[in-house]
């Protein structure tokens, strides 16, 4: 059945992929009011998160916050389904990186440095691996999580590998990094995600007792990779800007759990400067601590 409607829906995609964007960006406009007013999307699980991470807000505030979430997480969908058909150019031109960020990679490009990267769900982060491969000499590789779907997970491939960067499935990650150790590169990390509570290290964020994967810190202290956080800034719609800043030089001078620290932090600032392209509608905070024994 997933395979019938995966051929079904083919079509529409590709039909989407084609579209010019202003009349992508209509659709996404009848999207939201869909999701948003008629199926209410997951709405009290964004508005849930959104209460406990601004206490401080007003309920105006962040219903407003809420909204623009709704239009943003539309145009993301959509705008991911694009790089099926997007050029080196546009790709460029639409998510652009800051001279500063292409000088960090060239600079660690030079000295024969691979490189950790690590980044939230926030803006467009689809876009930036594209312009990442096309724009910086290292090769990327992008931890992902394998879809069920085995169309459906070739579809996200074909989308995520267009312009040369290279995917490794979580369970793979150190075993491929390990494998690839000889070249110069740099591993993209998403670190916002849900991990296990039992083997989490726990942080307050947004205003919350959070569990964050030790997973990113473990591997760029094993390899001994200098840390790179990746911001994907909205400056308008369609348009993204990523900057990129040396978090740690030397990862295996840190003590335990400063690494993580630091890129939750950061990306806890990027949230707060940027509300609304945050994925608000994962269920981040799900766990909780584990009692004491």
């Amino acid at each position: 059945m997933s395979t019938v409607i995966y051929y079904c829906l083919q079509p529409v995609i590709y039909g989407i992929a084609i579209m010019p964007f202003r009349l992508l960006y209509l659709l996404s406009d009848v999207m939201y009011g869909l999701l948003y007013y008629v199926l209410s999307y997951r709405k009290k699980v964004v508005m849930g998160n959104l209460r406990a991470s601004f206490p401080e807000k007003s309920e105006k505030e962040l219903q407003r916050i809420c909204k623009d979430f709704y239009h943003y997480l539309c145009d993301m969908f959509l705008e991911t389904f694009k790089t099926l058909t997007i050029s080196k150019d546009e790709m460029v031109k639409r998510c652009r990186f800051t001279p500063e960020t292409v000088a960090l990679f060239n600079k660690l490009s030079a000295e024969n440095k691979s490189a950790v990267l690590v980044m939230g769900h926030k803006g467009n982060w689809e876009w930036a691996g594209n312009t990442f491969s096309i724009l910086c000499q290292q090769q990327l590789y992008v931890i992902y999580h394998p879809l069920g779907n085995k169309n459906f997970n070739d579809l996200m491939y074909r989308m995520r590998t267009r312009f040369g960067t290279k995917l490794i499935a979580m369970q793979d990650t150190f075993r491929e990094m390990v494998k690839n150790r000889k070249e110069v590169n740099a591993t993209a990390f998403i670190a916002d995600q849900s991990p296990q509570p039992a083997t989490a290290q726990w942080i307050p964020f947004l205003h919350q007792d959070t569990p964050v994967s030790k997973g990113t810190e473990k591997i760029a202290q094993k390899m001994n990779s200098p840390v790179v956080y990746v911001s994907v800034i909205k400056e308008k719609r369609g348009y993204y800007r990523v900057e990129a800043k040396m978090l740690i030089e030397n990862p295996t001078a840190e003590n335990e759990g400063t690494i993580t620290v630091l890129h939750t932090r950061k990306l806890e600032e990027d949230i707060i400067a940027q509300p609304a392209t945050w994925l608000w509608s994962h269920r981040r905070w799900k766990h909780k601590r584990p009692q004491a024994a």
